[in-house]
């Protein structure tokens, strides 16, 4: 099943670097996750908060490095693919839908609800 060429074959062509990088980032997602408060958040909400902690705005910035393609292209991959499978895989929220009306121009951020831990 060919597709066209776009902006995402990048990602597509490097499922390892991909999937590195969300075992990179996993360990800052579910510290930072464990530590909100309240019950919902989006996508773009959560960058912030990861960006306002000096550690984890450390491994965002690093993350964007690794990637690698320049930083449009790092941030699209970052905002669209590796933080919100970290936070999909980290058990600790559920996927509730796009957050329509919340701009990133990165990617379509979604809305998140907190669940209990297991």
């Amino acid at each position: 099943m060919g597709c066209g060429s776009g902006g995402n074959e990048a990602a597509h062509d490097r499922p390892d670097r991909l999937d590195a990088l969300i075992i990179f980032l996993t360990p800052t997602v579910e510290s930072i996750l464990r530590r909100l408060d309240g019950d919902e958040f989006t996508t773009t909400e959560f960058i912030e908060v990861m960006l306002s902690d000096p550690e984890a705005a450390a491994a965002y910035a690093e993350a964007l490095r690794r990637w690698g393609e320049g930083e449009r292209y790092a941030k699209m991959v970052v905002h669209g693919q590796v933080i919100p499978v970290a936070l999909r895989n980290s058990g600790l929220v559920e996927w509730m839908g796009f957050a329509h009306g919340e701009e990133d121009p990165f990617a379509v951020p979604a809305r998140w609800r907190l669940v209990a831990a297991g």
